[in-house]
């Protein structure tokens, strides 16, 4: 087991102490982040906990990803703890739901929506700080 712990992690681990994830637990978060949208950039990631495959996304993703609170605000929505909460972001923003999944909102739009492998820290990073 400890050989799957150190590919996949744990789940106390899916999430670095230093990573200032706000939890998206509430349907009432979505007019805030759609709001707040209007004057930064919004990141949203759906993460399963239950898979190697987001649990491995996610600890790339914040390996990779040096976010500038300046600039984005950043939502870690649980999928299995909050479907329907997931379903009614999918809706609201149009896009079909995946896991991992992350959504990068700019003025109430979806400007990247990317899931699995095409999840790019790189990417983000590019379109958050306009490079």
């Amino acid at each position: 087991m400890a050989f799957f712990k150190t590919i996949f992690g744990s789940k106390d681990s899916i999430s670095k102490e230093n990573f200032q994830w706000t939890p998206l637990d509430q349907a009432e978060q979505l007019d805030q982040l759609v709001e707040e949208s209007k004057s930064q950039y919004v990141l949203i990631f759906k993460h399963s906990t239950r898979c190697g495959i987001s649990r491995f996304s996610l600890q790339n993703f914040e390996s990779e990803f040096k976010p500038d609170p300046s600039k984005v605000s950043l939502y870690f929505l649980d999928i299995l703890n909050n479907r329907a909460l997931s379903n009614a972001v999918a809706s609201r923003f149009d896009v079909v739901h995946q896991s991992p999944q992350v959504l990068l909102i700019r003025n109430t739009n979806i400007i990247c929506a990317e899931s699995h492998g095409q999840i790019s820290a790189e990417d983000l990073q590019s379109l958050i700080e306009g490079n």
